[in-house]
């Protein structure tokens, strides 16, 4: 965490108490950035390992091989809803970027932008989390920032992340990989996050508790490639949910996807929920599931796989890869009918990751 951000202070003199907000600091202000450093990030994203003091870059110790390296940033609305918050999202959605390219996640970065007035105890909650989630999923957030703007555009917290994992050898996946005759694997049900969200946001209460599927996606993903390294291609369905995720692979590998409408999973409450708000399920964000475009002879033994892991909690064989109309996706219902599952001209919910 670097030490050269003078921009905010603390409304309180003495040590970061329950009720103090992060201002607005004009000029000066070093020895405070200090204190939250020492008090509230290092307690909870952990010291360096080797004691090294904090520095303006992390150095790291990289093993031979294939990198991946992503980027993100979390903006969701509002801080904490049914099943996770802002801190979670902003590890587990970097670390399941990462998943999806085979990765195991190396290091973490966490830039902070934070809204004047915003509460030191909403502060404390958000990097606990975020301290929390990166010890799960094995990976030490090494370096950060933090930058404080005025009250009004901030909404709270904003977070960019970015991660660097390893790429074992033998694997590789893409969706250049992506071939007709392909199974379509689903590690979940749908729409999950997206509906936890907008109950929150929008005061709405539906039959049966709907929580977020927030969670990492990289255990379940380095079993698949234990068991089978050629998985061809991989996908989370964070915004744009299932169908944006299959319109672009499909577009982008140039080949056809013929989905079975009665395989996805949705459960009961997200589907009454999306009924009544006038949502289709196969657009609704996920923060905690994925595709697999894996050879049709892998496909009984990667559904095996997934329902033996607890990140796959519903998991199905959902659809085929084809030569035919390449870039469409299409969807078959039981009565024999089928319509073609497009992108969206904009976002069914803004502000959901």
């Amino acid at each position: 965490m670097t030490e050269h951000s003078p921009e905010f202070t603390l409304s309180c003199p003495t040590p970061l108490e329950t009720h103090a907000t992060v201002q607005m600091a004009h000029g000066g202000g070093g020895r405070l950035m200090r204190r939250l450093i020492e008090d509230l990030f290092l307690p909870g994203f952990g010291t360096d390992p080797a004691g090294n003091p904090p520095h303006d870059s992390a150095v790291l110790d990289v093993p031979a091989g294939r990198l991946a390296f992503t980027t993100d940033t979390f903006v969701v609305s509002p801080l904490v809803f049914p099943g996770g918050d802002i801190g979670h999202l902003a590890v587990y959605g970097t670390v399941n970027d990462l998943a999806m390219a085979g990765a195991q996640p190396l290091a973490l970065s966490a830039g902070f932008i934070l809204e004047e007035g915003l509460p030191i105890e909403m502060l404390r909650r958000v990097v606990d989390s975020l301290g929390h989630a990166a010890d799960e999923v094995g990976e030490r957030i090494v370096t950060g920032d933090t930058k404080v703007v005025d009250r009004g555009p901030g909404d709270g917290i904003f977070i960019n992340t970015a991660g660097v994992g390893l790429v074992p050898p033998g694997v590789n996946i893409s969706p250049r990989r992506v071939a007709p005759g392909d199974a379509i694997l689903l590690s979940g049900d749908l729409g999950r996050h997206g509906i936890a969200i907008m109950s929150v946001r929008e005061g709405l209460g539906f039959e049966g508790a709907i929580a977020s599927d927030c969670a990492s996606l990289a255990g379940l993903v380095a079993a698949l490639v234990q068991a089978d390294p050629d998985v061809h291609c991989l996908r989370d369905l964070t915004r744009g949910g299932l169908a944006a995720a299959l319109c672009e692979i499909a577009d982008g590998a140039r080949v056809g996807i013929q989905l079975r409408e009665a395989s996805i999973p949705v459960s009961a409450p997200v589907d009454g929920a999306c009924e009544l708000l006038g949502l289709d399920p196969l657009y609704v964000a996920n923060e905690g599931r994925l595709v697999a475009f894996v050879p049709a002879q892998a496909a009984e033994r990667t559904l095996e796989i997934m329902r033996a892991h607890k990140a796959a909690p519903e998991p199905a064989v959902i659809g085929t890869v084809t030569a035919d109309h390449p870039g469409t996706v299409e969807l078959r219902n039981s009565l024999g009918g089928s319509r073609v599952v497009d992108l969206l001209s904009g976002e069914q919910m803004p502000r959901i990751c």
